[in-house]
């Protein structure tokens, strides 16, 4: 579980990211949860877009990708969800301590 320390820094640091994944139409599938796992593994923070015309409402999106990728919910503002997940192999973001 992230303090609210550690979810501003990770909101700072996410701010300038672009979305690398779009939920469109179809909502939330398997094959999207592995790529965004991956790509989770390989960047730790990342944002996912959720397109205008998914039917889905946007916070069962977001729960689906927590659960599914088993990955913090940063945020969720607008249409955008920022997660993280701290990588095994690739550690690249140092988190504020924990009091």
């Amino acid at each position: 579980m992230l303090t609210g320390k550690q979810k501003r820094f990770l909101r700072s640091t996410a701010h300038h990211l672009n979305p690398i994944f779009q939920v469109g139409k179809g909502g939330v599938n398997e094959n999207m949860i592995a790529q965004i796992s991956d790509a989770l593994e390989a960047r730790e923070l990342l944002k996912v877009s959720i397109l205008q015309n998914c039917d889905v409402d946007k916070d069962t999106v977001a729960e689906e990708l927590v659960k599914g990728t088993k990955a913090e919910l940063v945020q969720l503002i607008g249409h955008t969800v920022v997660l993280y997940r701290e990588s095994k192999e690739n550690k690249q973001l140092e988190l504020p301590a924990k009091k």
